[in-house]
């Protein structure tokens, strides 16, 4: 259906998804909705503040097309140059600025990624009754696979988290809106999650963070679209990698490398759970002339950036990385605004793809 009226507001917006979720591939249907507000009668759009796996027209993706391409003109490489060089202190800016007060806590997470819930794992140990359950299932595993997972020899070595027998890494942590509520939900004796930003500023927000435990979690600076920086983790000893709403925030030509790097650091068997901008989201259709970098790449107001990904660009991205999906998901949700009778589709995109648990020779 077409908006009633388009919403407009900061260039970039980055308000948090909702659950509901649908797939192209006939395989992911099978996964639980767990939305359950759709419009039926377009007269009824503002009897609720949201509704889920909304379709579009073809009306209405050709008019998202069209405000896409009225707004692409590239800058000049060298403006494009310094938001690049310069996009360390402009994360830093934005989280002086809004500290801990611009993001909520992800608690639709373990609705999401129950694979960052306690009962998930693929270490019997510390997580029994994972096999044979919906949930192996949905993290792409039977029950063979599980089995075999959970004999694999544990990285041990002198680094942070070594004597863990479940290890989450979130890069693009920001102040700690994921990893908090993951300390907080899985108490699980042998997790241990790492989390890392750019942002100096926002990491140090974490730390300071009266929830924030050396015991449990260790945070770091690192740049994911530097292949030169190291992690402090070795090769293969992770179990799930989180990326939610941080891709999109690289050069499109620094993407694959990044998640290259980040595919060389699960154990077989693990995986990368993303969440981020789709095409054609509310976000990319507010910006203006002059702020658009590259085909579908923009940078906001304080200097940040953003991309839109399609379903098939991020397939690419992991597959490249030698990994296999699991599932590919696109989430197209409609926001209303009753008080100022606005409506706002958001286009969300949600991968989780794995490392093979026989690597090819």
């Amino acid at each position: 259906m077409a908006a009633p009226h388009a919403a407009v507001g900061v260039e970039g917006g980055s308000s948090e998804p909702g659950v509901i979720l649908s797939d192209s591939s006939a395989a992911d249907t099978k996964r639980p909705q767990f939305g359950t507000r759709f419009l039926t009668d377009p007269r009824q759009v503002f009897q609720h503040n949201a509704w889920d796996n909304v379709e579009w027209t073809e009306e209405q993706e050709t008019a998202a097309k069209k405000k896409v391409s009225e707004n692409s003109q590239p800058l000049p490489t060298e403006k494009q140059e310094e938001y690049d060089s310069r996009a360390n202190e402009y994360w830093n800016d934005f989280y002086t600025i809004h500290e801990n007060r611009f993001f909520k806590d992800r608690h639709w997470l373990f609705t999401e990624f129950p694979e960052l819930a306690p009962r998930c794992s693929l270490n019997h140990e510390s997580h029994p009754g994972v096999c044979g359950t919906d949930d192996v299932q949905q993290n792409g595993l039977d029950e063979e696979q599980c089995s075999e997972a959970a004999s694999l020899p544990h990285t041990d070595g002198d680094f942070p988290g070594s004597s863990a027998t479940y290890r989450i890494l979130e890069v693009g942590c920001g102040v700690g809106n994921t990893v908090f509520p993951i300390l907080k939900t899985n108490n699980d004796p042998g997790l241990f999650v790492y989390c890392c930003d750019f942002s100096s500023t926002a990491v140090e927000l974490v730390k300071t963070n009266p929830e924030y435990d050396p015991g449990r979690c260790f945070a770091f600076v690192h740049d994911l679209s530097d292949v030169e920086a190291n992690y402090p983790i070795p090769s293969g000893s992770l179990d799930v990698i989180v990326l939610i709403f941080v891709l999109s925030a690289l050069h499109p030509n620094k993407m694959q490398a990044s998640i290259s790097r980040l595919a060389s650091l699960l154990k077989p068997g693990g995986v990368i759970l993303l969440r981020d901008y789709g095409r054609y989201d509310m976000a990319q259709l507010r910006f203006k002339k002059g702020r658009c970098l590259s085909e579908n790449f923009y940078v906001r107001g304080d200097g940040t950036r953003v991309y839109f990904f399609t379903q098939d660009e991020l397939h690419e991205l992991f597959v490249g990385a030698g990994l296999e999906k699991v599932q590919n998901l696109v989430d197209r949700r409609l926001q209303v605004n009753r008080g100022k009778q606005l409506t706002m589709y958001r286009v969300w995109i949600q991968c989780k793809y794995r490392r093979a648990l026989v690597q090819p020779s």
